[in-house]
């Protein structure tokens, strides 16, 4: 072995070229598929490792006090299929005042519980201690409310103060706060809460079952709600579910151009290298020893390809999920979110296997070669298999040059169809990365024309919340009169519920001269009375609505008839669109937290958030900013695009390389008949050029199909429709563009090693002869 070692380090260092084009192909490919693996596993796996160690609640059901009792609580836990029930606990909602300079008026689920530990749920109280007596409370940091400090007082409005004790995390969200049992009558309960752990909680459907059985002997109606776990997983994993599809896209194509150029380098190696492996042989290498040099040759730049593709994996996918699971989920997975074990040791190993497999076919060529065919094939000029065709094209009118290159291809087969498919693949990545990026360019884009500025209707300064100077009207009133304004739309937020849910529900309503400019809607309309509500995507299908069915909203004892007039493409499962009417009627004297902001066409963004806070030094203009979900994945796509295709193209100049090498007599030949340096750029350009069109031709529709397939599934993880004028993306011009993109990587990869052929002197190709 010591002696293979020699030889294929020998080889790595002579073939430096080829060594380069694995060693890139192969960090670009491991680099991708690290990064996608590591999203698909972070969709669910850091949920399941703590949804096992709180030992979560499959299903969190909500009881009617009234019809059913504690006790026939207790006794339906104990039906067959229940792994593990808690409860029943006391459950009420507080309406609570605004909370924080942008905060959100709060309708607050509180639940009387004891501890924090039992059978199901199991909360991590992580700072403070749980609530014992009455006039205590511990806060779900889960929650979408979140008090700052220990010690802090809370007035309930008709009811007791409450001091936070404690802070906990549960990630089933049972409630939004704890408080003692004894607490709970001075909270006027409205519901009984029941958590059950099942022995099968496979699917929904399972879920639904075992309920249906759990409930089968409580009274009619008992049961007012019930959330499964599986909904909460969804809602979590989304946004990597989002990411995973493209970059597990270019994970796919990577490796297959890895796989496609490995075999192209290792074919060519073998082919020009007959001489060598004759040689080797000679000197008493056995056969397997020869093919053992070669696939050393490839594995060496493949491993350190590999191992440098898993750093820079390791080190791209830490920022990036951490944007991806930013905000309300974060703090689920601050401690689980990374890259599992299993996807660095994939890509460790599982690359350089397919690098050596793909090495392994044009290897086995040089093992049933005999020393002296080796040998004098390697020496011995052969006769081009393209003569025929070429004898064809020269009939054809076009200049000797370019059909002396059109027919180049067909003199080795094998090597050009590597080639071409390495071609395919980087013309499939280009289109596909086209229309991806111009579907989220839309995407991000969509309504944010409508206004250019925020004006919030309160700030935080020092820890302390300081209040406009104007009311509310004056207010809109003045920021319509500063200079640039073009309309102003305020928009307020209730939290509410729909009745017979146990999640709470943001009504945002609106008010002013575009109410509906920014929002964009895939079927209905946008609201024209009292009563109407606009629904995102994401909330129709987490709670079985569409456009035409009704509901009823609840907040405190208000409840207002609504019914569904249009789907709006948005990604918050948790929010509704209305008109301020709608919103006063569930919320009177509500007003606005905020101010939408349409400039005039020239009007400077920055001035006029200047203007508005000098005006009044209680409101807090912010500039609208870059949509950073779209930078992101137009961003990365843009790179991984760039990058594959210009290992294509290394591809490419690989082939060019290999040929001119075997072709070194013919173009001495050539050159002595009087064809040109520039002649000889031409036929060595026009050879890849003819492989890039064909391959344009295959390549945009394979792109096509790509898109196809992974953007309605990048849509479908956050739960909204695309409007067809954001998926409407293969107009003429953008095709025209995308089927010269194989002839410019052709053309990329042949144009140096041509121009390195057309320096060749005649005296140096003929030297042997």
């Amino acid at each position: 072995m010591r002696a293979v070692w020699r030889a294929a380090h020998a080889a790595v260092r002579r073939r430096r070229l080829q060594s380069i084009v694995i060693w890139l192909v192969t960090l670009t490919s491991t680099g991708a598929i690290v990064v996608a693996l590591g999203l698909v596993d972070s969709a669910s796996a850091p949920f399941d490792k703590a949804f096992a160690q709180q030992h979560g609640p499959h299903v969190v059901a909500a009881f009617d006090p009234a019809k059913v009792s504690d006790a026939q609580l207790t006794r339906a836990a104990r039906r067959p299929g229940v792994e593990a029930a808690a409860g029943p606990f006391a459950q009420a909602v507080l309406d609570l005042p605004r909370d924080g300079a942008h905060g959100l008026p709060g309708a607050v689920t509180v639940v009387g519980r004891p501890g924090p530990g039992g059978p199901v749920d199991r909360v991590d109280l992580w700072a403070g201690r749980w609530a014992t007596r009455p006039g205590e409370i511990v806060v779900n940091r889960q929650s979408d409310w979140t008090p700052h400090d220990l010690g802090e007082r809370i007035k309930v409005p008709s009811g007791p103060t409450l001091t936070i004790v404690g802070f906990a995390f549960d990630m089933s969200r049972t409630a939004d706060a704890w408080v003692a049992p004894g607490q709970m009558p001075a909270l006027h309960p409205t519901a009984t809460q029941m958590l059950f752990r099942f022995t099968d909680a496979s699917s929904e459907s399972r879920l639904r079952a075992d309920l249906s059985a759990v409930t089968a002997e409580l009274p009619k109606d008992a049961l007012t709600a019930s959330q499964s776990y599986l909904t909460l997983k969804s809602q979590v994993g989304s946004s990597a579910r989002a990411y995973a599809p493209y970059l597990m896209a270019f994970g796919i194509l990577g490796i297959v151009v890895a796989v496609l150029i490995v075999g192209n380098v290792v074919s060519g190696a073998v082919i020009s290298g007959f001489r060598h492996i004759g040689i080797l042989k000679a000197l008493g290498f056995t056969p397997g020893q020869v093919v053992a040099v070669y696939l050393t040759m490839v594995s060496v730049p493949a491993v350190v390809g590999c191992v440098i593709g898993t750093v820079v994996g390791n080190l791209l996918a830490r920022p990036l999920l951490e944007f991806v699971f930013m905000g309300p989920d974060a703090g689920m997975f601050h401690r689980s979110v990374g890259i599992a074990p299993w996807v660095n040791v994939l890509a460790l190993v599982g690359m350089p296997a397919v690098c050596v497999l793909a090495a392994l076919v044009p290897a086995a060529r040089a093992h049933r070669l005999s020393a002296a065919r080796a040998i004098s094939a390697g020496s011995a000029p052969r006769a081009g298999r393209a003569l025929g065709i070429q004898r064809r094209l020269a009939g054809s009118g076009l200049p000797r040059s370019v059909s002396l290159g059109m027919g180049l291809p067909f003199a080795r087969p094998g090597r050009s169809g590597l080639t071409l498919a390495a071609v395919v693949l980087g013309v499939a990545t280009v289109t596909f990365a086209t229309g991806l990026g111009t579907t989220m360019t839309r995407f991000g884009n969509a309504g944010r024309d409508a206004y250019q500025v925020s004006v919030y209707a309160s700030r935080a300064e020092h820890g302390k919340v300081i209040e406009p100077e104007h009311g509310d009207l004056a207010l809109q009133s003045l920021l319509r009169s500063l200079p640039g304004a073009g309309g102003v739309t305020a928009r307020g937020v209730a939290e509410a519920r729909i009745a017979g849910s146990v999640r709470s529900v943001m009504i945002e309503g609106r008010r002013g001269d575009r109410p509906q400019s920014d929002t964009v809607l895939v079927e209905g309309r946008w609201t024209r009375r009292t009563g109407e509500v606009v629904a995102p995507s994401a909330f129709l299908h987490r709670h079985g609505l569409r456009v035409g069915d009704r509901l009823v909203l609840e907040k405190g004892d208000r409840r207002e008839k609504a019914v569904v007039v249009g789907e709006s493409m948005d990604t918050n499962g948790q929010l509704v669109f209305t008109d301020w009417s709608t919103l006063t009627a569930l919320s009177p004297g509500e007003k606005p937290i905020a101010y939408l902001i349409a400039l005039r066409d020239g009007a400077d963004p920055a001035a006029y958030a200047r203007a508005a806070r000098a005006v009044d030094r209680g409101i807090d203009p912010v500039p609208q900013g870059p949509n950073t979900v779209t930078q992101t994945i137009v961003g990365s796509a843009a790179l991984l695009t760039a990058m594959l295709a210009v290992v294509a193209s290394l591809g490419v100049l690989n082939t060019v390389v290999l040929n001119t090498r075997d072709r070194r007599r013919d173009l001495g030949m050539l050159k002595s008949i009087g064809m040109t340096p520039r002649q000889v750029t031409v036929m060595v350009v026009t050879s890849m050029a003819l492989l890039g069109a064909v391959g344009s031709l295959l390549g945009v529709p394979l792109g096509i199909a790509g898109y196809d397939l992974v953007v309605p599934r990048m849509a479908d993880a956050v739960d909204i429709v695309l409007p067809a004028f954001m998926t409407d993306v293969w107009r003429t011009g953008t095709l025209a563009l995308l089927a010269l993109s194989g002839v410019a990587i052709a053309v990329l990869g042949a144009y140096i090693p041509a121009r390195g052929a057309a320096r060749l002197t005649v005296a140096e190709a003929l030297r042997n002869e």
